[in-house]
């Protein structure tokens, strides 16, 4: 599958060595919020930006890298996901060029899971490691956004997608998951989980919301391991 894409490399400099020689096991899913795949090229290889990403992904499914998976990109910034606080040196990122008010192209979601489908397999990431950046950043930032459709990936088998469990203590089971419960306002994580999971919620915590993220919870909690 992802022997197929062409893949174009334009290396930025912004990148190093991830620390403490740390292996990748989360992928982050971003989207550029500029107003074409190049422009976001040109911002993630300018050194004075001081940001970066592995892969950009244009709106034609063209796909180039900017830093090779081994290295570390600047791409996640300040943030948590279950144990991990040095998101960049545990992760590989991907830029989809969007600016987050418009569907992705079907070009680009098919280039997205080839390109995801070999990453996981190099490097062994489970499908409950791909994460978007809102999920680590909760109120910073929202990508990729509510027009992403995070239950596709999850019928390929390169994401999760919750069915209704048994209510429990939303955030509870919001940390077993792997949100930053603590590190920000509560009402920042259920916007966070409802960008993802439930898109069209609005209003308080809701029943729907703790039966599902109790079964993610139930299903994926964020210290069993990489699964």
């Amino acid at each position: 599958m992802s022997a197929a894409l062409d893949i174009c490399e334009r290396l930025s400099p912004n990148r190093g060595a991830r620390r403490e020689a740390a292996r990748p096991d989360l992928l982050v899913i971003h989207y550029t919020a500029m107003e074409s795949a190049e422009a976001a090229i040109e911002r993630l290889s300018d050194p004075a930006a001081e940001v970066s990403a592995h892969y950009v992904i244009c709106e034609r499914g063209g796909v180039t890298r900017l830093v090779p998976e081994a290295e570390r990109a600047w791409h996640a910034g300040a943030g948590r996901w279950g144990d991990v606080c040095d998101v960049n040196s545990r992760s590989i990122g991907i830029e989809l060029a969007n600016l987050g008010s418009h569907p992705f192209p079907e070009p680009q979601m098919r280039s997205l899971e080839a390109l995801m489908a070999g990453i996981m397999a190099r490097w062994e990431i489970g499908p409950a490691r791909v994460i978007g950046h809102s999920d680590m950043a909760p109120g910073r930032k929202s990508d990729p956004g509510p027009r992403f459709d995070w239950a596709r990936l999850a019928r390929a088998g390169l994401s999760v997608w919750p069915s209704a469990g048994t209510a429990g203590d939303f955030y509870a089971d919001a940390a077993r998951f792997g949100y930053p419960v603590g590190d920000v306002e509560e009402a920042l994580v259920l916007e966070a989980f409802r960008l993802r999971f439930r898109p069209w919620a609005t209003g308080p915590l809701a029943a729907a919301d703790a039966a599902l993220m109790a079964d993610l919870a139930g299903r994926w909690p964020v210290l069993s391991g990489p699964a």
